[in-house]
C-alpha cells in the first residue's frame, strides 16, 4: 500500500502539481521529494535537496536506521 500510494503521489507531481508532503517515513519522502525540511520538535534543523539530505551521513543516522 504505501508502495502505491507512493506511485500515485509521484505521478501527480510528473503532471505538475506541487505537494506538501509530511511524512514520517523520511526514505519515502525523499525519494519523492525535490526538496526537504528535516524538524526535531518542531523546529527545521535540516533543509535542501531532497537527494543531499538522502546522503546526508546525519540524516542517515538519525532517520533512516544506518
Amino acid at each position: 500500500m504505501v508502495q502505491e500510494i507512493g506511485r500515485v503521489i509521484y505521478d501527480i507531481n510528473q503532471r505538475g502539481t506541487s505537494i506538501l508532503l509530511v511524512e514520517q517515513n523520511a526514505r519515502l519522502a525523499l525519494r519523492l521529494a525535490h526538496r526537504g525540511y528535516v524538524l526535531e520538535t518542531g523546529t527545521i534543523v535540516l533543509y535542501g535537496s531532497a537527494r543531499k539530505l538522502l546522503h546526508s551521513e546525519r540524516v542517515k543516522r538519525a532517520y533512516l536506521g544506518q
